[in-house]
């Protein structure tokens, strides 16, 4: 009991000291006030129509809210009448249906106003616990692995390496948190040998040492939830400030939330850690890439980051659903959806793909 206490006060010394540096290195932390953005929206949805469907069904993501964000004066504008349901993980979605589709293409367009907070988190391990049992079967569905978030023997064993007997959540979550930077490289730093998978894969992810913030994020969940900790991985996208009124689309980011008793959910964002927190040469090939990536602008090498991510989220950011194999509300004919990030069509019962998305904003004066 004593060397596991002494190795307990160890492992907090060590954490609150990165607390420590992060609240002196990481931006607005420093003053324990949260950062505030608001931006105007522009997402547009448009399905080509596939020659001799009889019917389309296009279930599409709409921002969700939460204590940290405000969403107002939402819209989604279409010819077709429009339905708004929960699916099976409770994200809000709208949906509709055309019978006999006419014309070359099917276009939605939502326009909103976002106010987002930054997530500050002053992290104590010394203020949780490991979960009860009853708590264990209340978070069961956040422990079970999904088609591509795996849970296998191999990642049974890595988990256990990587926590080596650690219950605290927090410090365990650190643990992987601090693995997975040292050992996965996200794909934009090196482009000319380096690439993110189709799906978020935690196959991928381990087997190629590299991935985009999905495949980060799947590896980091299948490790988590190995290792006893609840976990979800969250859909958005990032309102960065290079493409701030820049009519392009900005793509979509995912992060993770774990569970942790005392705190609730905690986020963090290991993908952009090891975008800001890890040297790497900057080139003509990954220069552009990686600038798109960030959330704030990169401006180089910046180690507080590392300890920013783990349990605090910047307030450039859009949330669009949370979790994977996804079914809707009503029900789509075609098997679970990977995740709701921009739209799922299926035409006559079949998925299907031929469609684009353009995510635009506009920052605006606080």
């Amino acid at each position: 009991m004593l060397r596991s206490s002494l190795k307990f006060r160890v492992a907090l010394l060590m954490f609150l000291g990165f607390c420590a540096s992060a609240s002196a290195n990481g931006g607005s932390a420093k003053s324990g006030e949260p950062q505030h953005a608001s931006f105007e929206v522009q997402n547009v949805l448009t399905l080509k129509v596939p020659q001799g469907a009889h019917q389309l069904r296009i279930w599409f993501a709409v921002p969700q809210e939460n204590t940290y964000t405000n969403v107002t004066d939402f819209t989604a504008t279409t010819p077709y009448h429009v339905e708004y349901r929960n699916d099976s993980w409770g994200n809000r979605e709208g949906y509709i249906v055309v019978d006999e589709p006419k014309g070359p293409e099917i276009t939605i367009t939502e326009r909103f106003r976002v106010r987002r907070s930054e997530i500050l988190n002053h992290l104590d391990p010394s203020k949780t616990r490991p979960l009860t049992d009853a708590e264990r079967k209340a978070l069961e569905r956040y422990l079970l692995p999904t088609t591509y978030v795996i849970i296998n023997d191999q990642i049974k064993n890595l988990a256990n390496q990587i926590v080596s007997g650690e219950t605290n959540p927090i410090l365990a979550s650190r643990k992987i948190y601090d693995w997975t930077l040292n050992n996965i490289t996200y794909w934009v730093e090196y482009p000319d040998h380096m690439h993110a998978s189709k799906t978020g894969s935690t196959d991928f992810c381990l087997g190629t040492k590299s991935g985009n913030c999905t495949d980060f994020h799947s590896l980091y969940a299948s490790l988590s939830m190995a290792a006893g900790i609840p976990t979800r991985m969250v859909y958005g996208s990032l309102l960065k400030p290079t493409l701030d009124g820049v009519p392009v689309d900005a793509s979509y980011h995912c992060w993770i939330q774990f569970y942790a008793p005392n705190y609730g959910w905690i986020p963090l964002d290991v993908a952009l850690a090891d975008i800001y927190g890890k040297e790497f040469p900057l080139t003509s090939q990954n220069k552009q890439l990686v600038e798109l990536t960030t959330a704030t602008g990169y401006k180089g090498f910046d180690k507080s980051k590392i300890n920013f991510y783990f349990g605090n989220l910047d307030d450039r950011r859009v949330v669009w659903s949370t979790g994977r194999d996804l079914m809707m509300q009503p029900p789509q004919d075609d098997g679970p959806v990977n995740a709701m990030v921009e739209m799922y069509a299926e035409a006559d019962g079949k998925t299907y793909t031929d469609w684009t998305r353009k995510f635009t904003y506009k920052q605006l004066s606080q």
